[in-house]
């Protein structure tokens, strides 16, 4: 999954040489918590809702409202903005995207094309929304975890106990992370499936693999068979 796919392209940006004021009034006009900072096509830097914060605190206390506007207006984009950008081209997955995100401890990244020219941003948000798509959340099916043989064919045994009985695919995920060698975690999402037949399919399932855990994000059940 592309972030380009995953980003927003309607991109609201501010200048160097706009004021602090302008910055604020932006970000509460378009509900936003960050703005590109360009100077004519080129992306020089990045401020966001936290550098109006740090910038306005430490003064704020002392002033009354008349000054309080005074300073806000003669505040610049470039005495407060983030320089250069951190950026990712529009071809990084999102998985990618963020790992820079929480390398750097931000909550939004401005896109680039292949020129470096502004594309558009990808958030917290737009990433949170790819994970509940990738993971088939949205479809209110099963979610079900095996310890699993890592073999040729040993996850198209389950998927296909999913398919005999009229269930759906939405998504398949594995990890080898806290398993025993010869042994994964699978993650299965699966929908359409007859409720009165769920514990017939887990009873087959688990003669085959260690059953970890299950919810019916339909019936919001659960059943943890082991940690």
């Amino acid at each position: 999954m592309l972030v380009k796919y995953w980003m927003s392209r309607d991109v609201v940006t501010i200048t160097p040489a706009d004021s602090m004021k302008r910055a604020m009034d932006l970000i509460k006009k378009h509900q936003i918590h960050q703005l590109p900072v360009m100077k004519g096509d080129k992306l020089v830097g990045m401020l966001t809702d936290g550098d109006l914060k740090r910038a306005s605190a430490s003064d704020a206390t002392t002033l009354d409202v008349h000054e309080l506007i005074y300073l806000l207006d003669k505040i610049k984009v470039s005495d407060i903005m983030s320089h250069p950008a951190i950026t990712v081209p529009q071809e990084y997955t999102i998985e990618e995207a963020a790992e820079v995100l929480q390398k750097n401890k931000i909550a939004a990244l401005p896109v680039v094309d292949g020129k470096g020219d502004l594309a558009g941003i990808i958030t917290q948000h737009d990433l949170f929304s790819a994970l509940v798509s990738l993971t088939g959340l949205q479809d209110r099916g099963l979610h079900i975890a095996i310890m699993l043989e890592d073999r040729p064919g040993s996850i198209m045994e389950v998927a296909n106990l999913v398919r005999q009985i009229g269930g759906k695919m939405a998504s398949i995920m594995t990890s080898y992370k806290r398993c025993p060698e010869g042994y994964r975690r699978v993650y299965f999402r699966v929908y359409k499936i007859d409720r009165e037949k769920t514990d017939g399919l887990l009873e087959q399932i688990g003669r085959m693999a260690q059953l970890l855990y299950m919810v019916d994000h339909r019936e919001n059940r659960r059943k943890i068979f082991s940690e």
